[in-house]
């Protein structure tokens, strides 16, 4: 009998081009995506965030994990999420573990109904409103390849690029040069 362990993935940073790839849709929910889900939320508790796209650790399948809880005791997966109803807008300031240090507001809808898949492959709907719904949103951009700075004015988006591309750690291997809502 083999154990597998947990792993941390390493997350992607802004500007690395793979963030911009879309993910597929999961054909099955098995052990592996299973594995998948606890390594990303390991990976996502580890680095002090509330939301991770498989995406973000250049996993590219619909695959989101999310714990808004304070208590860090209440994970959420949603595998091939579909948002099915968008109501109100508000803003909130957000953050991205792959866009590490940056902090802005964004206005997203207020209240959502999703529906997805769990990490058992039961299909479930989720109303979420204000922190959670937010985060959702924000998870759900990373599967189509689009961040939070996407939202922000260009001049805005190159100037945290500029800085980011200083950073070793954020440096990628094709480009040598995730809040209040962090993910």
């Amino acid at each position: 009998m083999t154990i597998k362990t947990m792993a941390l993935l390493d997350i992607l940073h802004f500007p690395d081009p793979r963030l911009r790839l879309k993910a597929v849709p999961v054909v099955t929910v098995d052990a592996d995506v299973r594995a998948i889900v606890s390594d990303m939320l390991e990976t996502m508790y580890d680095a002090l965030g509330i939301g991770l796209a498989a995406t973000q650790v250049n996993i590219q399948q619909q695959i989101i994990v999310i714990d808004v809880s304070s208590e860090k005791d209440a994970p959420i997966c949603l595998i091939n999420p579909v948002i099915r109803t968008l109501e109100g807008s508000e803003e909130m300031q957000e953050g991205c573990l792959s866009v590490p240090g940056y902090f802005e507001n964004v206005t997203r809808a207020e209240r959502i109904v999703v529906e997805a898949l769990d990490e058992n492959g039961a299909k479930q709907e989720i109303a979420a409103d204000e922190l959670l719904a937010v985060c959702i949103q924000h998870e759900m951009d990373h599967l189509e390849g689009k961040l939070f700075v996407d939202y922000l004015s260009p001049l805005k988006r190159q100037r945290i690029k500029k800085k980011l591309e200083k950073t070793p750690s954020s440096k990628s291997p094709s480009n040598d040069d995730s809040h209040s809502s962090a993910s």
